[in-house]
């Protein structure tokens, strides 16, 4: 279980997805670069990740999910 909640990752990547800002947030900073400079993969990957912050999917660095909102 991530320490990192999914209402913040939802809110920036909502905002800021293009720019990967939420996977800064949980520690992929390396994924967040890239991600910066696609521009989220032309939203692409940006919306993918949004899906997948909605259905509960998303890992932090360690791969631990983020579980609980708030």
């Amino acid at each position: 279980m991530s320490e990192k909640r999914i209402l913040p990752a939802f809110l920036l990547c909502f905002f800021f997805g293009i720019l990967g800002v939420h996977r800064f947030y949980v520690g992929k900073v390396g994924t967040g670069i890239l991600q910066i400079l696609t521009l989220g993969g032309l939203g692409i990957w940006a919306l993918i990740d949004f899906i997948m912050i909605i259905v509960g999917a998303f890992t932090d660095k360690n791969g631990n999910k983020l579980t609980e909102w708030t």
